[in-house]
């Protein structure tokens, strides 16, 4: 049996050890199964280029666990757009790149094609190997979710999220600091999140869990206030800029500084307009997503709040790409390994699908059905201890 690894989209603080753990496994129970890695996700299935995990390589796996970011690269390619990929030079003129695509999984002999990536990636792989089976070419193509936002349908907690927040939280802590550089601080802690905010409460939650815990020794001149988090919006909320600068004002002016977590995409649409209403164009991606890098929702709204405030300096600090990029925690090593474990299993049993705890099925760890999978699952607001959450900062 040959296996294929493959990694797509963004990175998150899980794509290395799951790689590590899906090669410990196939080690223990098949071991003869030779396993190889298409390198920069579907870029390197189109054009061919993968390198082969020697034998001699899968006792020592686990290495792989001290590493964040992906042994064999990532990308933003998405096959059903044909146009993109010819761009980049992946597919000549006029070719599909799912044929061009699995045509090279024929060629390479490959039986089970490992995703590891979000919603995007499994439900391109899956395309893929309805592709081949029209085509009398029968592979499996077992999935891994992969998103620091946690918001594919219906997985309910995707690899590496945590690890995520609690990065997120540990860049805030020494970040917030910087409210002592003078007076009138605000700080705008920016978080990855599209179209749900998870990520940015996730962060804020495990941040003030660990503030919880720190001492504060009375006569130093520290304040616990002046480290809590002022207010923390998501793009599930409405940003009404006169209501926020009225609960954070006095604030300000009892604590002397602000602390603020807002997602990327807070109010973006609404950026978005005034960017084009004066003549700015915004790029999309190859998925139609806005890159959120030319809009920088953290600057725009930072100014406007500072200038509202009377804040004397605005410091605007991104932990996403801290946050992403680092090795998986021990919550998330043994929630990797559980994940790889099935779905060596259903690689074994003939089984394709998406491994992950099904909310449809009482949060079962099951290999879910690729058609039942989707993204963009916003926060749930009104799910009990998020709403406490948020009252009690925002008030």
């Amino acid at each position: 049996m040959k296996v294929a690894f493959l990694t797509s989209g963004g990175l998150a603080p899980c794509l290395s050890t799951a790689i590590g753990a899906l090669i410990q496994r196939y080690h223990d129970v098949a071991p003869d199964t030779e396993l190889i890695g298409y390198l920069n996700g579907y870029k390197g299935l189109l054009t061919g280029q993968s390198i082969i995990f020697p034998p001699s390589a899968h006792k020592e796996a686990a290495c792989l666990f001290e590493f964040g970011g992906t042994p064999i690269g990532n990308s933003r390619v998405k096959l059903s757009n044909a146009a993109d990929c010819e761009k980049k030079g992946l597919v000549k003129n006029g070719e599909n790149p799912f044929e061009v695509a699995a045509k090279r999984l024929m060629a390479d002999k490959v039986n089970v094609l490992h995703t590891i990536g979000g919603d995007d990636t499994s439900t391109t792989a899956a395309e893929l190997a309805k592709y081949l089976q029209q085509n009398n070419y029968p592979l499996q193509v077992i999935g891994l979710p992969k998103t620091i936002d946690n918001d594919i349908i219906p997985v309910q907690l995707s690899l590496g999220a945590m690890t995520a927040a609690e990065q997120g939280a540990l860049f805030f802590e020494n970040i917030v600091h910087e409210h002592t550089s003078t007076s009138k601080v605000l700080i705008i802690h920016e978080v990855m999140g599209r179209s749900c905010g998870w990520l940015n409460y996730a962060t804020a939650r495990r941040y003030t869990e660990r503030l919880e815990r720190r001492k504060f020794v009375t006569g130093f001149g520290f304040r616990p206030e002046a480290f809590e988090i002022h207010g923390i919006y998501t793009p599930e909320m409405k940003f009404d800029l006169d209501a926020v600068t009225a609960w954070l004002k006095p604030i300000l002016e009892r604590v002397g500084s602000l602390n603020v977590f807002i997602s990327e995409f807070v109010d973006a649409e609404g950026i978005v307009r005034l960017m084009e209403a004066e003549g700015k164009k915004v790029e999309r991606d190859a998925f139609g997503h806005l890159k959120l890098a030319d809009i920088n929702v953290g600057q725009v709204l930072g100014k406007q709040l500072q200038e509202r405030l009377g804040a004397e300096r605005l410091l605007v600090q991104k932990s996403g790409y801290f946050a992403r990029s680092a090795p998986a925690n021990d919550f998330d090593r043994n929630f990797i390994q559980s994940h790889a474990d099935l779905a060596v299993e259903c690689a074994l049993n003939g089984q394709s699908g998406l491994i992950g705890h099904d909310t449809r099925h009482n949060n079962q760890l099951r290999c879910i059905e690729f058609e039942a999978v989707s993204g963009n699952r916003p926060l749930d607001l009104n799910l009990p201890e998020v709403k406490e959450f948020l009252e009690r900062i925002n008030g």
